[in-house]
């Protein structure tokens, strides 16, 4: 080995050894991870927390149903799963095609579909307004509102939204996880 080659290794190794000593970083309660959709040509946020994966352009097997926001079922690794259209719970009449679909946290199974991904983003906590004490749209899926560059958004609760979609499906559980 050449004297270069060695001293870029034992830098490597030193460097290597070096990062188990330096604590782990992670990231702290100042930030929340949202992603920014377009729901029924309006902007909205996700909790990125509040899912479980996001998927474009997955096939959704219709289903004979009186339940106008149920698009039917999709298949994520071999499981059946009610796809809700996020714009129809979210009180927008019913438009094109939705291409993307999120998996909602916890249980039971539960994808959104709904139409524009924009991007994802971390802000701070304090841009993010707690939506506690404000006004709600009427089935109770909006919890607060994010300041972003391009606007402010309001943030869907994914868990109200399942229990709006099991609510509107005939279905109560108790037991709903986020």
């Amino acid at each position: 080995m050449t004297d270069s080659i060695r001293t870029r290794v034992e830098r490597l190794r030193a460097d290597f050894d070096h990062s188990f000593s330096v604590p782990l970083r992670t990231l702290d309660d100042e930030t929340v991870e949202l992603l920014a959709i377009g729901v029924g040509g309006r902007s909205y946020a996700l909790r990125l927390s509040q899912t479980s994966g996001l998927h474009p352009d997955r096939p959704v097997t219709p289903l004979p149903t009186a339940v106008r926001a149920l698009r039917g079922l999709a298949g994520f690794a071999g499981v059946a799963v009610p796809v809700y259209d996020l714009a129809t719970l979210l009180g927008h009449p019913i438009g094109d095609e939705p291409r993307w679909l999120v998996l909602a946290g916890g249980a039971p199974p539960l994808a959104l579909a709904f139409h524009r991904l924009d991007h994802h983003v971390r802000v701070r906590s304090a841009d993010v307004v707690d939506g506690s004490a404000a006004a709600a749209v009427p089935q109770g899926c909006l919890r607060g509102m994010v300041r972003l560059p391009d606007g402010n958004r309001p943030i869907v609760d994914v868990a109200a939204t399942r229990a709006l979609a099991h609510r509107m499906a005939g279905h109560e559980h108790s037991e709903v996880t986020t």
